[in-house]
């Protein structure tokens, strides 16, 4: 009795396929992968506190982080870092082109000053919220926190230091600084980008015909950088763990505890402004709410977990369009957006923020100061331009009230904790807004933002690949100039 033999390779037969782990984790929905993060980032954070501190391992013979600490602290500060150096070509060349493409738009002004208008009406109600929360809770009245973690934050703003800011020292917004050990570091300064995008936008609407070559370079370069930040999105799970571990074991629920209140008021006025205002606001227009939320989600999730408004813009900017909004509108507003429109970083935050400050040196706040933290959590917004997160908005509105700088010391324990939902807010506020002026303005394809449905990450991405892919062939298949047979139309902005 003969035994049966094995295929092999020699006889003609394919081997059998071994499991690509890689492959398989790739297959997991996105939104599963960072939820997988968020849980395995509180786990192993916790771990890490269990092991606690090593002795003698900090400067000086203080007591310093254990390996898994540093571990995740290594993760996160990477991924933040691949953010932060796409955010610069990010800002120039998305507002630069999303500026220049307002020159195919009837009544492009009238957009603009739409859309920052409601801009300022949803931060008007959201600061509003943070007041009320506020002056009912008194967050800062009987808080566990002791008076030695107060500690002025190294950066800082206020209105002389942000009407400077706004000057730029170099045309690329590079800022240098020498380090204590003589080294040199370069940073950039978001606000300044900003303001050079702006210019060099309205410069190129006034060149004309003559800046076309211009423009092709920078819509071709900005899909470059968009799509470099597409695959920095797609750590963001790897990031998540390295982030959330971080702060867990470095902080622990001690922080959250001792400012249990603050944590609370911050994260119900999210929450207020999320599910109650916006959803009132969808259907004072007329728009459906679960239509909204079913499209933004892939946006507000990546936002939360990237604690990057700009990192997130495009993942905001396909999912508006995506509700349809026209893309020579959405490319104007969203960017413009991420740098400018910040209801949780810029308006509930340091409206609750400034409260608890006051509250706790003792410091009465009378109807004068409650204005005051009105009027810079609506004009101040772009203070918070770029990823220095609350920071600089917190400083700018302490130091309108006269309130000590210190006091940002004491909330910086538990930051990134309430940064993933402040920055969660800014982007589904981000998308909201171009929704809203183009139903008012008679520019949105309603049939296009009803049937809207909630999308996946690879979804989206494998769309926008698509779409780049087309827009090639289609380039490479027309001829450079139209003739005369053929203008150029402008598209309509509504009557």
């Amino acid at each position: 009795m003969s035994t049966p033999t094995t295929p092999t390779a020699q006889h003609g037969t394919t081997p059998p396929r071994t499991r690509n782990p890689l492959r398989a984790i790739a297959r997991i929905p996105f939104g599963w992968q960072v939820l997988i993060g968020l849980i395995l980032g509180v786990v192993l954070g916790l771990v890490a506190a269990q092991i606690g501190p090593v002795p003698g391992a900090g400067e000086d013979g203080a007591d310093g982080p254990n390996w898994l600490t540093t571990t995740l602290e290594t993760i996160g500060t990477i991924f933040v870092t691949l953010l932060k150096a796409l955010v610069p070509p990010l800002i120039f060349l998305a507002i630069v082109t999303s500026i220049a493409n307002l020159r195919n738009v009837t009544n492009a002004a009238r957009l603009a000053w739409k859309t920052l208008l409601w801009f300022a009406i949803t931060s008007f109600i959201a600061v509003m919220i943070g007041i009320g929360l506020g002056a009912l809770t008194n967050p800062g009245v009987g808080s566990g926190v002791s008076e030695g973690a107060a500690e002025a934050s190294e950066t800082q703003g206020g209105w002389l230091d942000f009407l400077t800011g706004l000057v730029p020292s170099n045309f690329l917004g590079v800022e240098g600084s020498v380090g204590d050990d003589g080294s040199v570091s370069l940073g950039f300064n978001a606000l300044q980008i900003l303001v050079i995008s702006i210019a060099v936008g309205i410069a190129v609407l006034s060149v004309g015909e003559k800046a076309d070559p211009f423009l092709r370079f920078t819509g071709s370069a900005l899909e470059i950088v968009q799509k470099l930040l597409w695959w920095v999105i797609r750590l963001a799970p790897i990031g998540t763990v390295g982030l959330l571990g971080n702060a867990v074991a470095s902080y622990g629920w001690d922080a959250i505890g001792q400012l249990g209140v603050f944590v609370a008021d911050v994260y119900i006025g999210m929450f207020i402004v999320l599910l109650v205002v916006y959803p009132v606001l969808l259907k004072t227009n007329g728009l459906s709410i679960g239509s909204f939320f079913r499209g933004v989600w892939p946006a507000t999730s990546l936002g939360f977990v990237s604690r990057s408004s700009l990192g997130t813009m495009p993942m905001t900017q396909a999912v508006t369009e995506r509700m349809g909004v026209p893309r020579h509108y959405a490319s104007f507003a969203v960017p413009l957006g991420s740098t400018t429109k910040m209801d949780g970083c810029a308006a509930i935050y340091p409206a609750l923020a400034a409260i608890f400050v006051a509250n706790f040196y003792g410091v009465p706040l009378g109807i004068t100061d409650y204005l005051l933290i009105v009027l810079v959590s609506v004009l101040g917004s772009a203070a918070t331009a770029g990823m220095t997160g609350a920071t600089v908005m917190l400083t700018l509105t302490l130091s309108t009230l006269g309130l000590p700088l210190e006091g940002v010391g004491l909330l910086l324990a538990i930051d990134p904790i309430l940064d993933m939902g402040r920055t969660a807010l800014n982007v589904t506020g981000q998308a909201l807004v171009p929704v809203i002026v183009s139903t008012r303005e008679k520019i949105l394809d309603r049939p296009v933002y009803d049937a809207a449905r909630r999308s996946s990450f690879q979804a989206i991405q494998a769309e926008q690949a698509q779409e780049t892919t087309d827009g090639a062939a289609t380039t490479g298949a027309r001829t450079d100039e139209p003739g005369p047979e053929a203008p150029r139309e402008k598209e309509t902005a509504g009557v």
